[in-house]
């Protein structure tokens, strides 16, 4: 599949290196879905098991960090005074730690990424809650 011009546009440059690197092209449900979610429309991916569609959001949710972190400055960004960025709400308790192991491949290997540019990479917290965790946590 041919990559459109404007797909890069989409992305930081951190982003991009990682997933080309790591993929080479987005499949149909993240070409067709990036430009959605860029343009900032409420977006449902609707795509068989293992097509990219959860790396579809998260892959934006991580740009996005990234971004706001430049533009903020680490030491503000990582104090977190805004909280929450995200929420992923899951059916099923099983499928938050799939969600959780699969949301760490990118971000290690977008941090790597990083560290080859020599390029500061913001802490990002992922936590995972269900209905038995402790309200304390």
């Amino acid at each position: 599949m041919n990559r459109s011009p404007d797909f890069r546009s989409y992305f930081s440059p951190l982003v991009l290196g990682w997933f080309f690197s790591r993929f080479g092209e987005p499949t149909p449900p993240q070409s067709r879905g990036w430009p959605l979610i860029a343009s900032g429309r409420n977006t449902l991916i609707l795509a068989p098991t293992g097509s990219g569609k959860t790396l579809a959001a998260f892959l934006w949710i991580i740009d996005e960090l990234i971004r706001l972190a430049e533009e903020r400055g680490k030491d503000i960004f990582e104090a977190n005074p805004q909280g929450v960025h995200t929420l992923y709400v899951s059916p099923l308790k099983a499928l938050n730690y799939d969600i959780e192991r699969n949301l760490w491949v990118p971000l290690r290997g977008i941090r790597q990424e990083a560290e080859r540019r020599h390029v500061v990479f913001p802490k990002l917290r992922v936590m995972v809650r269900t209905g038995d965790t402790p309200p304390h946590i």
